[in-house]
């Protein structure tokens, strides 16, 4: 019988659920023997690089992640990790070109390579154990026992690196621990005189391009910033709730939910939504909360990036809005040092009543 060849090494975009799921595939494949090889970064060239393959009106993110599968086969790689998340729970959809980013690649990238492609879609009842069956047996793969353990020691890279950033852990540092095999918390919460939360999708947000470093630029300006990723899951799903909303796309819990949660328990001075331009499901989302925003009085402002956005307007809107919420806090803490008028007194003059004010 002949031996069905087995891949030692796979490559992973740098993009898309990469941001969301990295220490997951990381510990399923080192667990199965396979070394992942991950592109380069973004950079301008990488969003060039996937310009060319597609058209114009493709939105920033799946340009980014043409160009990260054309870095990875400029590195060698004949195999490349592109999953199409359909849906993540039941009737509970991710967007078109992430379900058909198999599809997308196949017909943009002519180019001779290997597509590992399996499939979650939980409204088609193909959860994560066949996701990991199917990804574990086209990398020729087949012992169930193996793909079990290898489930496993992947959940608990992630656990790991979840439960990090739950405590206060930044992202790139708890993705860096939690693939090494350490573990740290942040017992202190630091105390800004503003603070935020960032509603976005991780391949938006955590990659430093797309985002202009967007974090970086909050906490230079001594905000504290908030992101998905400081949320559970069930957080973000009692929040939307109790706005009296429902979950509908995969990524609500990072953008609807995560923003909901803040808004609701008033823990932040400000909203900041970052998403492409072009995104019609992120466009909903963002009109829903600005909608509650407008309720409860909470300032939001609408970050939308391409690749032409400029760093030098992305940053003034961010100064301005910052500028306003320190102006909008200061006024609130003047009222509250106020003291309060005293009742007016009734005198007596000449017999006439004069009504006077007790504060001088």
């Amino acid at each position: 019988m002949e031996k069905k060849f087995q891949y030692t090494k796979i490559g992973i975009p740098r993009a898309i659920s990469y941001y969301n799921n990295y220490p997951f595939y990381y510990g399923f494949f080192n667990s199965l023997g396979i070394e992942v090889v991950l592109s380069d970064k973004t950079t301008t060239k990488t969003i060039n690089e996937g310009t060319k393959y597609v058209v114009s009106d493709t939105c920033l993110p799946i340009k980014v992640y043409v160009g990260h599968v054309v870095n990875l086969l400029d590195k060698g790689c004949d195999a490349i990790f592109i999953p199409s998340l359909q849906s993540t729970d039941y009737k509970i959809n991710n967007c078109s070109k992430i379900r058909g980013l198999p599809e997308i690649i196949r017909n943009v990238i002519d180019r001779e390579f290997t597509m590992i492609e399996p499939t979650l879609d939980k409204t088609e009842n193909i959860g994560l154990y066949d996701f990991c069956t199917q990804t574990a047996n086209a990398c020729g793969i087949d012992d169930k026992k193996q793909i079990k353990t290898a489930i496993e020691n992947g959940f608990e890279i992630y656990n790991n690196f979840f439960k990090m950033t739950q405590s206060g852990v930044s992202y790139n540092e708890a993705l860096e621990n939690s693939i090494n095999g350490k573990f740290i918390t942040r017992s202190v919460d630091i105390v800004k005189p503003l603070s935020v939360v960032i509603m976005g999708h991780g391949y938006n947000l955590f990659d430093e391009r797309i985002s202009l470093n967007l974090i970086k630029k909050l906490e230079k300006m001594d905000v504290k910033v908030y992101t998905s990723i400081n949320v559970s899951r069930e957080s973000s799903l009692n929040a939307i709730e109790n706005l009296g909303e429902i979950q509908y796309w995969a990524n609500e819990l990072e953008l609807t939910g995560t923003a909901a949660h803040f808004l609701l328990n008033k823990k932040v001075d400000g909203i900041i939504a970052l998403s492409a331009f072009g995104c019609g499901p992120d466009s909903l989302m963002v009109d829903e909360i600005a909608y509650h925003c407008k309720e409860r009085n909470m300032p939001l402002i609408h970050l939308t990036i391409d690749e032409h956005t400029g760093e030098a307007g992305f940053i003034t809107r961010i100064e301005a809005f910052v500028d306003m919420l320190m102006r909008k806090k200061r006024s609130l803490i003047s009222k509250k040092s106020k003291p309060a008028a005293k009742p007016a007194e009734i005198v007596t003059l000449n017999k006439e009543k004069i009504l006077t004010s007790a504060v001088k």
